[in-house]
């Protein structure tokens, strides 16, 4: 999905149709190429071998991954392949995790003559129904070995980074894990559909992708940049806190939701660990008032997380630069999803 937000010649993705994905490239001339991904999730704790690509089960022909992977080869499309595993492969199957065009894996070359002649003495004379062997899948298969979870989720919160930073927008990582979520949420709507009656589900355009894409930035931006029904303006007002106090503390707090997304001068490490200390400061504030070793008022409360905020401001290296307001900001917008009192309700 983050390839299609990037990449205009990635024109169509299918789930769960011929294959896990289906990715429809229009890379300039006609035809179209098709890229058949299977993904394997539930793997044995070892590497990837040339065995494991051939294995039949129940020695049933057509059932290996490489004769699956090689029957995609039957489209209007030109075919080419991607194996995406948890685990690494053997050295034999190393060039093919190469990026295709790669000089380390010609198929002329030494490592991959060997790969052939291994694949075709396990899988003799089994060729596409358009007439393509072994030769052909090893030319055009990746193999995409993602390691785990935890890898690749912060691939993909630096790669939306990346192509938010370079569309001019910058994200902080709350707002980069929110929009991660519905991208999964999407993936998993299209591979629960049924072909029928759902087909269409199950078929994402780039273009519709897009328009998706623009409504959930069109939210994201509308939930940061109003006050959220007023919650932030009625604690404060619960903490006898009114006039120009409040309406400074609504404008710092839509500053910040400003910031959020237009800054280009902070990095998602940096604000991801701002965040962090102010949420806290707010906490530790909030616990030793409920525990009653911080008796203090609405207002006297609001003012003791105003100065800590500050202090926060002023532990920074000098090279960070001011990020008061920043601070301040991220407090209220706490204040505003509820997770922050200023006066003795609820403690």
């Amino acid at each position: 999905m983050l390839e299609m937000l990037d990449n205009p010649q990635l024109v169509k993705i299918h789930f769960e149709t011929h294959d896990d994905l289906v990715l429809v490239w229009a890379n300039g001339a006609p035809p179209l190429v098709a890229e058949f991904v299977q993904v394997k999730g539930a793997e044995a704790d070892k590497l990837w071998s040339v065995a494991d690509l051939c294995l039949r089960k129940k020695q049933a022909v057509g059932s290996s991954i490489f004769e699956k992977s090689l029957d995609r080869d039957q489209h209007e499309e030109t075919a080419c392949f991607r194996i995406v595993t948890l685990r690494p492969v053997v050295s034999a199957l190393t060039p093919l995790t190469y990026k295709r065009g790669n000089e380390a894996r010609a198929i002329d070359c030494d490592e991959m003559v060997a790969l052939k002649a291994d694949l075709d003495g396990r899988m003799p004379n089994v060729v596409s129904k358009r007439g393509n062997g072994t030769g052909y899948w090893l030319d055009n298969c990746q193999w995409d070995a993602r390691h785990d979870e935890v890898a690749v989720k912060t691939h993909n919160r630096m790669r939306l980074f990346e192509i938010m930073q370079a569309a001019g927008s910058l994200l902080l990582l709350e707002h980069i894990d929110i929009l991660l979520d519905e991208l999964r949420k999407l993936v998993k709507t299209a591979g629960d559909a049924k072909w029928k009656p759902d087909k269409a589900k199950k078929i994402l355009t780039r273009k519709a992708f897009l328009t998706m894409w623009d409504a959930c930035l069109a939210k994201l931006k509308d939930d940061a940049a109003q006050p959220s029904g007023g919650k932030l303006i009625e604690k404060m007002s619960n903490a006898s806190l009114t006039g120009t106090v409040v309406a400074m503390a609504v404008d710092m707090r839509l500053d910040y939701a400003r910031s959020v997304r237009t800054s280009r001068y902070m990095q998602p490490d940096e604000a991801s660990q701002l965040q962090g200390r102010v949420k806290s400061e707010v906490q530790n504030l909030s616990a030793k008032r409920a525990a009653g070793t911080l008796d203090l008022d609405g207002p006297a409360f609001h003012a003791l997380c105003v100065d800590r905020m500050d202090a926060i401001n002023a532990s920074l290296p000098a090279d960070q630069g001011d990020r008061s307001a920043f601070l301040k900001g991220c407090m209220y917008d706490i204040a505003d999803r509820c997770l922050l009192r200023f006066d003795r309700t609820g403690l």
